[in-house]
């Protein structure tokens, strides 16, 4: 669609005003239990950032929305600090109804609104607020009579035929503002894809909660300098060797009764299934992470039995939907031993070799999943048959899935198109379309994809549009991400609309996945463990000559980097070390010292600094910083929680110390996601590009008078 009052707006503000091209896609999808509806969330417009709860009729085609988030909060959100952290977690934007629960039988509906809990009787289109504030994570129970939440980080619950409320478990003794029932610590939900703490029975009398005791953590404080009358925010951090918090489980029932979980050695809640299928299941990890273990509960004793672990001489890793139990009592895991992330279900491989299992999305009678064949560029959506496996995406690019897989919301983002295509297929066979609401950005990449090198390395050449190759040598402007656990270069057209508004600026922009990134096997992931400055940055010096080799257009006298987080760190790595291929980088929210970063992510690379110091000083940058010789520009966000800004001030401070010219620019109330305000986003981007055009410039003024 668009949107005629972006017409006279830049690209840059269009793209801050729509999150990215990315409002108006449907999402969060879920199929009633007799197939004949799907619900979904959906903002009204591409430009309107509150999401409203909506309904497809299988029968007829028709969409109906169920909830109006602006008719029933037509003004700002005033969200609980649980909520708002939890968003924070989550990279979550958007706005109204961002989340919602559902009973098995598609009764009743929960959501939150500015914290407030609300109900929807699916029957009659009645909704009802049951808490009028500061809630988290409202869930129905399966059979739809009571639902769960969370107020003040303790776990609650309400009867709906009655309206009683209260809590299900009490806190005694210590300090108990640093306990939590039934939200996901830190840690989950950053670094491991958990972003919830307690999960419903099957026959909805009890529940699982995790209990967590930040107490142990350390406290580090969020200053805000603009705004020097404000107190300062005081967080949990638990950095690389320090602890984590104490995390412990316990079924509680409606009836009021308690039973603690067996604890183990573990160190890291993974996980917890519990459905119809078995007994509920726990994954947990040690803090080393080289192994996951599958736990089967006992909830009437507390005890646990091991079902199966897999270890690693490296590290394992965590893929989201399992364990599980299929409908007829089979256990779902996964396993890399032989070198490809593969799918097992009672016991045996069922996803042939080669096929990267990217994620289980939904395990009934048959498991529905996401994997990478050859080509680790795209992702198709898969479901297991007759034993082994069919693919339900048919076309080139990123596809998802939800619901089951006989009745499969496949949503398609491609490089033929920008935005979603969305449909429901019954049984692979397509029975429904959903519509999507985002604005064309009316960008079509120029797009050159690239296999480089000795390793292969996937990459993407962008080039201005318009542009020929008579027109002369283009600077280079490398755009990165880098780093493990994350793609840049996928089959999709909205991933490469800010490279390509970079690119129509004047550079040749080249954007490579290295080792480590996802979608290639163990081995190729695994590459990095302990290495992550070398291995990283030597992978994006091999495609920058490699793609020369290919393309002369390319000025290898004039090249710069720019990236946020990993991309940022690996920006500022390789001006540090790698002068002669470098003469400019912008590093956006860095890490700089690993020991400043938290336990999970950075103890899986590098292990804990008490043990391996030497590890964190060759992959860290402060002591890098007397090599400064080329252009350096720092960005970071003040509030930023994740990577804190004592990342870029302590580099800036060395930098200082070392007598490196640099520049620090501080971005007041901004947290680790980059700025969503129109004009900052515009500004932000504009300023990093006008900087490297005129630190290139001063590069080629230099070899000229040389």
């Amino acid at each position: 669609m668009t949107d005629s009052a972006l017409d006279d707006l830049s690209f840059l503000r269009r793209q801050a005003r729509t999150q990215r091209f990315t409002l108006g896609a449907p999402k969060q999808f879920r199929v009633s239990p007799d197939g004949s509806r799907v619900l979904f969330l959906r903002s009204e417009t591409g430009t309107d950032p509150r999401h409203s709860l909506w309904s497809l009729d299988l029968a007829s085609g028709a969409e109906t929305k169920l909830v109006d988030a602006a008719e029933l909060l037509p003004g700002e959100e005033d969200l609980p600090a649980e909520e708002r952290a939890r968003r924070e977690r989550a990279r979550e934007t958007g706005g109204g109804v961002v989340a919602y629960g559902v009973d098995d039988a598609f009764t009743v509906v929960t959501f939150t609104l500015s914290g407030k809990l609300y109900t929807l009787d699916l029957a009659t289109g009645a909704i009802a607020v049951l808490v009028d504030g500061s809630v988290v994570d409202p869930r129905p129970n399966p059979t739809g009579t009571h639902v769960a939440y969370v107020r003040d980080r303790r776990l609650r619950v309400i009867e709906l035929a009655s309206g009683e409320d209260r809590a299900l478990v009490e806190e005694d003794g210590g300090d108990v503002a640093d306990v939590a029932w039934g939200l996901a610590e830190f840690i989950a939900a950053e670094e491991m894809d958990r972003t919830r703490g307690y999960w419903w029975a099957p026959d909805g009398r009890s529940l699982i909660a995790e209990r967590s005791d930040r107490g142990p953590v350390p406290r580090w404080t969020i200053g805000d300098p603009a705004n020097p009358d404000r107190p300062a925010n005081v967080v949990a951090y638990p950095a690389a060797g320090s602890a984590n918090a104490e995390v412990s489980l316990s079924v509680l029932g409606l009836d009021g009764s308690r039973v603690d979980v067996e604890r183990g050695d573990w160190e890291y809640l993974v996980t917890v299934h519990w459905s119809a299928g078995g007994a509920p299941l726990l994954a947990v990890q040690p803090r080393d992470q080289k192994r996951i273990t599958v736990l089967a509960l006992d909830p009437a004793a507390g005890s646990v039995t091991e079902l199966v672990t897999d270890t690693d001489d490296v590290w394992v890793d965590i893929l989201p939907g399992v364990p599980a139990w299929t409908a007829d009592g089979r256990l779902v895991t996964t396993s890399a031993t032989d070198g490809d992330h593969r799918l097992f279900v009672a016991g045996e491989p069922v996803t042939p070799p080669g096929l990267q299992l990217r994620a289980v999305q939904h395990v009934g009678s048959e498991v529905l999943f996401t994997a990478s064949a050859d080509d680790p560029t795209q992702i198709h959506v898969y479901r297991t048959e007759n034993g082994g496996v069919r693919q339900l995406s048919a076309a080139d690019g990123v596809h998802v899935g939800a619901g089951s897989a006989e009745l499969t919301v496949l949503t398609e983002w491609s490089l033929a198109h920008s935005g979603p295509v969305v449909t429901v297929l019954r049984d692979g066979e397509p029975t429904g379309r959903i519509a999507s609401s985002t604005v064309d950005p009316e960008v079509e990449p120029n797009l050159r994809w690239l296999t480089l090198g000795e390793r292969g390395l996937r990459a993407a050449l962008v080039l201005p549009r318009g542009y020929e190759p008579s027109e002369g040598k283009l600077p280079v402007l490398l755009d990165p991400y880098g780093g493990p656990h994350a793609q840049r270069v996928l089959q999709s057209r909205n991933a490469f609309l800010t490279p390509q508004w970079l690119a129509d600026q004047g550079f040749a922009v080249l954007v490579a996945d290295g080792r480590g990134t996802p979608g290639r096997g163990a081995e190729w992931e695994r590459a990095v463990s302990g290495r992550l400055a070398e291995v990283t940055l030597a992978d994006q010096v091999d495609a920058l000559h490699a793609a020369a080799a290919e393309h002369p257009e390319l000025d290898l006298e004039r090249v710069a980097i720019r990236g946020w987080s990993y991309g940022g760190y690996l920006s500022a790595l390789a001006v540090l070390r790698r002068p002669d291929v470098f003469h400019a980088a912008v590093a956006g929210a860095p890490v700089t010292d690993w020991a400043l970063y938290d336990t999970h992510y950075t103890e899986r690379y590098l292990g804990k600094p008490q043990d391996s110091p030497e590890v964190y000083e060759r992959n860290s940058l402060i002591s890098d910083a007397g090599e400064l010789s080329r252009a350096l520009l720092i960005v970071h966000g003040l509030a930023d929680d994740n990577v804190f800004p004592a990342h870029s001030l302590r580099l800036s401070g060395a930098l200082l110390a070392h007598g490196r010219p640099h520049v620090f620019l501080p971005l007041a109330g901004a947290t680790h996601m980059t700025p969503q305000a129109e004009e900052v986003a515009e500004n932000l981007m504009r300023t990093q590009v006008d900087w490297i055009l005129r630190e290139l410039a001063a590069v080629a003024v230099d070899k000229e008078n040389a």
